[in-house]
């Protein structure tokens, strides 16, 4: 059974830093297309940041500069830095296994002013 596991969120003031943590069992991570997405209330779900099997790396235009996704294939993680948080970056954040459509249950990052 795959689970994906999503963990680090939380309340943070505005120009902190968070990491999200995605943990992944049952899959075969390494070989994965991964990425994160985020829903904000009342908003579409949007792309945050997409990593290929290979470690190649794509971000929604708005966020490039401030987040990073990277992967740790040895320990079927996805990570996502987030720096400089903005109180327009809270959101439910959900990690996202690309290869078999997984979706993770999500963590809430709440940005404060």
């Amino acid at each position: 059974q795959v689970q994906l596991v999503e963990s680090g969120g939380g309340l943070v003031q505005a120009g902190r830093s968070l990491t999200l943590s995605c943990a992944v069992s049952g899959s075969a991570f390494s070989i994965a297309a991964m990425g994160w997405y985020r829903q904000a209330k009342g908003k579409e779900r949007e792309l945050v940041a997409h990593i290929s099997s290979n470690g190649r790396t794509d971000y929604a235009d708005s966020l490039k500069g401030r987040f990073t996704i990277s992967r740790d294939n040895a320990k079927n993680t996805l990570y996502l830095q987030m720096n400089s948080l903005k109180p327009e970056d809270t959101a439910m954040y959900y990690c996202v296994d690309f290869k078999d459509g997984y979706w993770g249950q999500g963590t809430q990052v709440t940005v404060s002013s």
